[in-house]
């Protein structure tokens, strides 16, 4: 897969592409049809592993060609030692952990940096659902309350602090819509929140 087909398929992965270096060793927390690991593994020469749950998922992984280990992220990253991988990615993915903090963690000690993404519950139109006292349902969040795999619902600020609590630094964060940058207001335009993290 070329970066050309990967702007076409996911955008927002196009952008969090550009933050991985070529040959980088590579764990996807979460990496569902393993899109990103095909794209990294072929324009970049990167190595390394996705890890999902789904069996659906983890058969289109395979069949990309991209290592797969089927396991539940809740699980922890225990088979993993210590800065193991250069970047470990969990892209949109966090908000559907039950222990999002032990998780976190765990990710920042296999990992020399982490880049992590989550559906911006800041941003503008998910708060006009709720003044109108309705559960948001979006591009970013398109599910009904009651049928959500998320089970977590964070703001940009409310990431800052975790990654604080965590001993995590911030080396940047963005906010993206439909994959274009967002400069002015980002936590309330933002619809997907993207850090960019290592331990302090």
């Amino acid at each position: 897969m070329n970066f050309s087909e990967l702007s076409h398929l996911r955008p927002d992965l196009a952008f969090i592409a550009h933050w991985i270096n070529k040959n980088a060793q590579v764990l996807d927390v979460g990496c569902g049809d393993g899109v990103m690991l095909d794209y990294l593994q072929s324009d970049k020469q990167c190595t390394g592993y996705g890890i999902e749950i789904a069996d659906d998922k983890v058969l289109a992984c395979a069949t990309r060609g991209v290592n797969v280990i089927q396991q539940d992220m809740e699980n922890g990253l225990d088979m993993f030692g210590d800065n193991a991988f250069d970047t470990v990615l969990c892209l949109s993915s966090l908000q559907m952990m039950k222990h999002v903090e032990p998780l976190l963690r765990d990710i920042a000690r296999v990992g020399r940096e982490a880049i992590v993404s989550f559906p911006n519950f800041g941003y503008w139109p998910h708060r006009t659902a709720l003044l109108q006292g309705k559960m948001p349902v979006s591009k970013s969040l398109p599910y009904q309350w009651y049928d959500t795999p998320n089970v977590r619902c964070a703001t940009i600020y409310d990431f800052y602090d975790l990654a604080n609590e965590v001993g995590l630094e911030v080396l940047e964060c963005v906010a993206l819509h439909e994959g274009k940058l967002v400069t002015w207001l980002p936590n309330w335009r933002g619809s997907l929140a993207v850090f960019r993290l290592r331990k302090k």
